[in-house]
């Protein structure tokens, strides 16, 4: 049964009630993006949090959809993030929970036990952006070769090869 739209601002709201009286100050903000609602929590509280919104019988948050991690070079102090959607089946909503690390400490806990599916999804953002998820039966690379020494998906590296000297930029324009 998909819920409509009073209901689904009811929805969001509980979550975010819920989440301010259990988790107090490590849970950070709410915020609608894109007619999608974002939870943000502190990254010590992940695992608690997930499996609070998975298994309260209210919000029933018992799929995970994606995780992925983001790169913010500009956003001091908390340039990484890790973004988990989490889908109710039963009533067709879902939601975004946020976490952000810096990039001296690239370390959160692992969720495989609260969805194995995650396994490989951490493998892949570890391999991508260098996030270590502490917990994980397995971190090791899964897409990209072991002897990479860097993670190609963080923007620190240039988008163009300053050494070439087959480009000449004005055939682009510039």
């Amino acid at each position: 049964m998909e819920l409509n739209n009073m209901e689904t601002a009811q929805f969001n709201e509980h979550i975010n009630q819920s989440l301010k009286a259990k988790f107090g100050d490590l849970y950070k903000a709410f915020e609608m993006s894109y007619d999608f609602p974002v939870y943000t929590i502190d990254k010590s509280a992940v695992v608690e949090v997930l499996n609070f919104l998975k298994l309260d019988a209210e919000i029933n948050c018992n799929f995970l959809s994606t995780l992925c991690a983001v790169h913010v070079p500009d956003q001091l102090g908390s340039e990484f993030g890790m973004v988990y959607h989490l889908h109710n089946l039963q009533e067709n909503k879902r939601i975004r929970v946020k976490a952000w690390l810096s990039k001296e400490d690239l370390h959160i806990d692992s969720i495989c036990s609260i969805w194995p599916s995650a396994n490989w999804m951490e493998r892949q953002e570890y391999d991508f952006f260098g996030v270590k998820f502490t917990g994980h039966p397995d971190l090791r690379r899964i897409l990209n070769m072991d002897e990479m020494n860097y993670y190609p998906l963080r923007k620190e590296y240039p988008l163009e090869d300053g050494s070439r000297d087959d480009k000449n930029d004005k055939m682009f324009g510039r």
